[in-house]
C-alpha cells in the first residue's frame, strides 16, 4: 500500500510521497506550482524550502536544486502556543470566488528568474528579505507586523515581479477593507500564484467576527460588480480556520458509522445500480448493504434518494427553455430569417463548408509589391497634421469601438465581456479596455476643443453587461457623444453536415494517437456522425438552452449595425459635418484620432483605408497579400496552404477608416434613406451576400444536471469586414503603421512583453483619464 498505517498520522517519507504526486500531477497539467499545495500533509506550521541537489539525489548534475521542497516545522520553541492562537484568532481566510489559469503567470515568473532582469532580480532580494522578517515577527510573537510584512510584499516585490498577481477585485477589497476596519486591519496575505482566489486578512482579533461577515459582505458586492469583467467560478466563502496541529491523518470508522459523506453515493451508487447484482464484488454488496440501512434510518441521507433518481434519469434542464425562449431572443436580436434559410441551402447544397473556406489551391497568393503600402511607422509631415487637426476641429470624425465579443481567448472560456475586463494599471490605477479607448478620445477631443463623437457596438451577449457598467461608471465622465450600438445580427446554430465533420477529423492538423486511443475516438466519431443524421443535417440546433444554440456571426455585421441600430443616424443628426469614422477593436489599444494619421487618410481620398502593421511569428490569421493580382486582405480561414501566411509581410491590425457617404453609397444608401428600415435590412443583406460566408465547427455541452453532460459539435457561421477588401467596387488604401498602435492583445499570457516593451507606457501616453 502507500501507507503503512490506515490510522493516525502520515510518516514522513510517505508525506513525501504525497507532495511528490501531488506536485508531478500540478507539472503534467501545465501549471509548474504545486509546492504549497501540500503544505496541510504536514502539521503545525511549516517553512517550505527549496534544496540544493546534491550527489545522490536524482537532479544531481542536471539541475541546481531538486524537485521536491523540503518541509521544516517551526516548533514550539520557535513559535509558542500563544503567538500561534493570535495568529488563528487574527486571520480571515477567504476564498474571493476568482478562478484564473495561474500557468502564464508562474512562467513569467520563471522567465524573470532566468533572465536576472534588474529590478526583478531586486524585488527577489526584497521578498527573501521579508519572509526573514516574517518568521523573526512569528518568533517575537507581532501579529500586526506579520500583517504589515505580508502587505508590503504583496504591494512590492510580488507585484514587481508579476504586475498582474493583483487586480481590481482584490484592490477594491483592500481598500474598502481598510477604510472599514481602520487600524485594525492589520495586513493582507496573497495565497497562490494571483490573487481574487485564495487570501487572507489579517484583523485586530477583538473585530475578526465582525470582520467575518463584513468581508463576505463586501465580496459579494464587489463580485455583483465585476462578474461581467472578471472570471468568477464560484460564490465568495469565509472560512471557519484553525491551525492543523495534525497534519494529514486518519480514522478508521466501523460498523454502522462506516460511512462516506452523502455526496460520494449520489455519485457512484446510480452506476453501481446498473450493474447486476452478482457481478459486484463482496465488499460492495456490503458497503451497499450498509448504505441501504443508513438511508432508512439517519435523517442526514433523507433526501438521497431523489438525489439518485435524477441521476439515474435525468431531467433534460433545457426541456423549457430550448423553445420560447430562444424564439424570443431572435426576435429581440434582430436574427434574419431570410439570410438564415439561404446560409442553410448554401451549406446543405455543398456550396459552403470547411473545405469550402479556403481558396482553391491553384489561387496565385503573393506578397505585397513596392508602393502598396503607403508608410505611416515614421513621423509624418506637419501638412498632414494640420489638415487632421482642422477635420477634428470641424467635427469630421467619430470612433467605433467593436465590443461585440467576450474574448474567449483571453480569460480562456471564462464567458466575461472582454471590453470590461480591468487588465492592467494605467496612469495609477486599474483600468478597462473601454476606459482606455475613452480616455484617448477624451485627450484628442480636449487638445482640438471638440469632442469626439465615440460609440461602442455591442452583442446580445455583451450589450447589457456593457451598458450596465456604463450607467454604474456614469460613462467615465466622457465629454462627447457616447452611443451603444446594440447588435442586431444574431446567427442560429446547425446540425453539421457530415462532410463537415469528417473534412476536420480527416484533413485538418490532428494529436497522433495510439492504437487503441484512436480506436476509442474513431467509435466516438462515428458515433456523432449518426447523431448528425438521426438530427437532420443542416437542421437548426434548438435541442439545448438557449445561449447554446446562438452564435455570433462575425465583425462584418458590426458597422451595418451601426446602420440598422439607428445609431449612425443620430450621429449624422448631432454632426452634420461627419465624414470619416475610426473603426478599431477593442483589444487594439495603440490606435487613435492621430491627426497626422487622419491627415494622410484625407490626403489618400479612399472610400476605406486600412491600417496594417509588419508581422511576428505570433500574429495569426491571414494578412494583407495580392490573390490573383488584386490587393486585398486574406483572412487566414481562406488560406488554402496554411505555409502561404508566412509569406506575407503584414498583418491586419483590424482599423478600419471608412467615408461615410461613401459607405453609404455601397450599400446603395444615402443619408435621406437611413430611417427606411425596410430599405436598411434589404441593403445589409444584399451586401451580406457578396461577401464570403465561413462555416466553423464548435463543440456545446448538453448539460443533463447531476455532474452528466454530453459534448457535441456544432456548425456556425462568420462574415469578416476585412473581405469587404476583395470586392471590385471598393477601393481601399492601406497604411503601414507602427506596432505600438497596431497590435492587439488576444492573450493574457501577451501582457507582460506588452508591458515591458514599452507599450503598455506608449497607451497611457495618449491617454487623458478622468
Amino acid at each position: 500500500g502507500q501507507t503503512r498505517s490506515l490510522t493516525g498520522p502520515l510518516l514522513d517519507h510517505e508525506r513525501r510521497l504525497v507532495a511528490a504526486r501531488a506536485i508531478l500531477g500540478e507539472w503534467l497539467g501545465g501549471s509548474g506550482g504545486g509546492w504549497q499545495d501540500s503544505g496541510g500533509v504536514w502539521p503545525g506550521i511549516k517553512l517550505i524550502e527549496g534544496v540544493v541537489a546534491e550527489e545522490g539525489d536524482p537532479e544531481y548534475g542536471i539541475s541546481r536544486g531538486c524537485l521536491l521542497p523540503q518541509h521544516r516545522i517551526l516548533a514550539a520553541d520557535e513559535v509558542d502556543p500563544e503567538t500561534r492562537r493570535r495568529l488563528q484568532d487574527s486571520l480571515v481566510l477567504v476564498h474571493g470566488g476568482m478562478a484564473q489559469n495561474v500557468g502564464p503567470i508562474l512562467e513569467m515568473v520563471t522567465e524573470k528568474y532566468l533572465l536576472r532582469s534588474e529590478s526583478e532580480w531586486r524585488a527577489r532580494q526584497d521578498a527573501v528579505s521579508l519572509l526573514d522578517e516574517v518568521l523573526g515577527c512569528l518568533r517575537q510573537g507581532d501579529v500586526p507586523g506579520i500583517g504589515e510584512a505580508t502587505t508590503r510584499n504583496f504591494r512590492g516585490p510580488l507585484q514587481t515581479i508579476i504586475p498582474w498577481a493583483s487586480n481590481l477585485y482584490t484592490e477594491s477589497l483592500i481598500g474598502r477593507a481598510q477604510e472599514a476596519f481602520g487600524p485594525a486591519f492589520w495586513g493582507f496575505w496573497m495565497l497562490g500564484g494571483m490573487s481574487g482566489g485564495g487570501m487572507g486578512f489579517i484583523i485586530d482579533p477583538r473585530r475578526r467576527g465582525e470582520a467575518q461577515d463584513h468581508l463576505l459582505a463586501l465580496m459579494a458586492d464587489c463580485k455583483r460588480r465585476f462578474q461581467n469583467a472578471l472570471p468568477f467560478a464560484m460564490e465568495p466563502v469565509v472560512y471557519d480556520f484553525a491551525i492543523n496541529e495534525r497534519g494529514t491523518y486518519g480514522d478508521l470508522l466501523a460498523g454502522a458509522d462506516a460511512l462516506l459523506p452523502a455526496d460520494y453515493y449520489a455519485l457512484i451508487v446510480p452506476a453501481l445500480l446498473r450493474q447486476e447484482h452478482y457481478s459486484l464484488a463482496p465488499s460492495r454488496r456490503r458497503e451497499m448493504d450498509a448504505f441501504g440501512t443508513a438511508c432508512r434510518t439517519r435523517p442526514e441521507l433523507a433526501g438521497i434518494m431523489q438525489t439518485m433518481f435524477d441521476a439515474i434519469l435525468p431531467r433534460d434542464e433545457s426541456a423549457g427553455e430550448s423553445g420560447g425562449q430562444l424564439d424570443d431572443l431572435l426576435r429581440r436580436h434582430g436574427f434574419d430569417r431570410t439570410q438564415h434559410e439561404q446560409i442553410r441551402q448554401d451549406l446543405r447544397s455543398g456550396r459552403i463548408g470547411l473545405a469550402q473556406n479556403r481558396l482553391p489551391v491553384t489561387t496565385d497568393i503573393r506578397d505585397v509589391r513596392p508602393g502598396d503600402v503607403h508608410d505611416a511607422t515614421t513621423a509624418l509631415g506637419e501638412e498632414h497634421r494640420r489638415i487632421g487637426r482642422a477635420a477634428l476641429e470641424n467635427g469630421e470624425v467619430a470612433v467605433v469601438t467593436l465590443a461585440g465579443g467576450v474574448g474567449s481567448r483571453w480569460t480562456q472560456g471564462a464567458g466575461v465581456v472582454k471590453a470590461l475586463h480591468p487588465f492592467c494599471k494605467l496612469g495609477g490605477r486599474h483600468r478597462s479596455f473601454i476606459e482606455t479607448h475613452l480616455a484617448k478620445s477624451r485627450r484628442i477631443g480636449a487638445e482640438c476643443g471638440v469632442p469626439i463623437p465615440h460609440v461602442i457596438t455591442t452583442s446580445y451577449l455583451t450589450h447589457e453587461p456593457i451598458a450596465s457598467f456604463l450607467r454604474e461608471e456614469e460613462g467615465y465622465n466622457y465629454p462627447g457623444p457616447l452611443h451603444l450600438s446594440e447588435g442586431r445580427a444574431i446567427g442560429l446554430r446547425f446540425v453539421p453536415m457530415t462532410r463537415d465533420l469528417r473534412f476536420a477529423w480527416e484533413e485538418m492538423p490532428h494529436q497522433m494517437l495510439d492504437e487503441q486511443a484512436q480506436k476509442v475516438l474513431d467509435s466516438l466519431h462515428n458515433a456523432l456522425l449518426g447523431w448528425a443524421r438521426s438530427m437532420g443535417e443542416g437542421r437548426d440546433y434548438r435541442d439545448n438552452l438557449a445561449l447554446q444554440c446562438l452564435n455570433p456571426i462575425g465583425h462584418w455585421y458590426e458597422v451595418p449595425n451601426l446602420i440598422k441600430s439607428g445609431v449612425l443616424s443620430r450621429l449624422l443628426a448631432e454632426r452634420p459635418g461627419l465624414r470619416h469614422l475610426m473603426v478599431h477593436n477593442i483589444d487594439t489599444l495603440g490606435a487613435d484620432v492621430d491627426p497626422a494619421v487622419l491627415g494622410l487618410v484625407k490626403s489618400l481620398g479612399a472610400p476605406m483605408t486600412v491600417e496594417v502593421i509588419n508581422r511576428r511569428v505570433e500574429d495569426r490569421g491571414g494578412g494583407l497579400a495580392r490573390v490573383d493580382g488584386r490587393l486585398r486582405l486574406l483572412e487566414g480561414l481562406a488560406l488554402p496552404r496554411e505555409e502561404d501566411e508566412f509569406r506575407l509581410t503584414y498583418y491586419n491590425s483590424n482599423t478600419f477608416w471608412l467615408r461615410v457617404d461613401n459607405l453609404l453609397e455601397l450599400f446603395g444608401l444615402s443619408r435621406e434613406t437611413l430611417g427606411d428600415a425596410a430599405a436598411v435590412d434589404e441593403a445589409v443583406r444584399r451586401m451580406a451576400a457578396r461577401v464570403p460566408t465561413y462555416i466553423t465547427l464548435k463543440e456545446v455541452k448538453k448539460r443533463w444536471g447531476h455532474g452528466q453532460e454530453d459534448v457535441y459539435p456544432v456548425a456556425q457561421y462568420e462574415k469578416l469586414w476585412g473581405d469587404m477588401t476583395a470586392l471590385a467596387d471598393v477601393e481601399c488604401a492601406y497604411l503601414a503603421v507602427p506596432r505600438l498602435r497596431g497590435q492587439q492583445l488576444k492573450e493574457q499570457a501577451q501582457l507582460d512583453g506588452w508591458y515591458r516593451d514599452g507599450s503598455a507606457a506608449y497607451v497611457d501616453s495618449l491617454c487623458a483619464w478622468r
